[in-house]
């Protein structure tokens, strides 16, 4: 069995260091993953183990690719407040193949444009260094602060809606939005 690891890509903005997860860092995701407001758009917080599990699944996604989600480091502190990066989904969607951009903040970093800036970071080395001819993104319906957020990176909503496959189609969260940018819109825009 080959077990390489592929070279981890690190990023930098100006207030943040977007790295590969470390063992130490599963008390900050575990505070994030079990706030009920963090994750009021998603089926339901992660106790410890699963927060354990998603951990190793974010490492793993990442020791293979070299990229994924990021922990997202304060330069100021050295304290992890979330993630924000790139993924290949596993799921059944009817856009796929893809790679799609994601972020999730600890609530007392919410407000402060951390994950815009994170965000823009991971378009740029997703067209740039991926060379990815487009990046989507899509949330549940009534996450309007993350639908805000796609709006604020010139991402372009797709007027067809879809139920995510891994929820039952009459759950509260099934009904979801997509949004796309294309690595030329994304050029447009660095103008």
């Amino acid at each position: 069995m080959n077990d390489t690891h592929k070279i981890i890509h690190t990023l930098s903005t100006d207030r943040l260091i977007m790295r590969e997860w470390r063992d130490s860092d599963l008390p900050s995701l575990y505070q994030m993953v079990s706030d009920p407001d963090v994750m009021e758009f998603f089926p339901s917080v992660l106790s410890e183990p699963e927060a354990q599990d998603f951990l190793k699944a974010i490492q793993d996604r990442m020791n293979q690719h070299g990229w994924g989600m990021w922990a997202c480091e304060l330069k100021s502190t050295q304290e992890v407040i979330g993630f924000v990066g790139l993924n290949i989904p596993k799921d059944d969607f009817y856009f796929n193949p893809c790679v799609e951009i994601g972020w999730r903040l600890r609530k007392e970093f919410w407000h402060q444009g951390l994950a815009q800036e994170a965000a823009r970071e991971a378009l740029k080395f997703g067209f740039t260094e991926l060379n990815l001819d487009k990046i989507v993104v899509f949330t549940t319906v009534t996450n309007l602060p993350s639908q805000a957020l796609m709006t604020r990176l010139n991402m372009v909503k797709n007027a067809q809606h879809f139920n995510h496959p891994r929820l039952a189609e009459d759950h509260p969260l099934a009904e979801h939005v997509l949004y796309e940018l294309s690595k030329d819109s994304w050029l447009n825009h660095q103008r």
